[in-house]
């Protein structure tokens, strides 16, 4: 029976590492999307002010 009750101890030891590792992957992948936003609203205020700065060649303003 001790062979068993070692391997009810690895398991639960097992589980508990997957568990709190998913967690943490969990996190790693809400702060990537916080990361992916920022950059998203960095590239389009970027654009914005390209557009912006750039006469539009087709309103024949001279």
């Amino acid at each position: 029976m001790t062979a068993e009750t070692d391997e009810l101890e690895r398991l639960r030891r097992e589980n508990t590492y997957l568990k709190q590792r998913c967690a943490q992957l969990d996190r790693d992948v809400i702060d990537l999307n916080s990361q992916v936003t920022r950059l998203a609203e960095q590239l389009d205020r970027t654009h914005a002010r390209r557009a912006a700065a750039t006469p539009d060649p087709l309103s024949g303003g001279q």
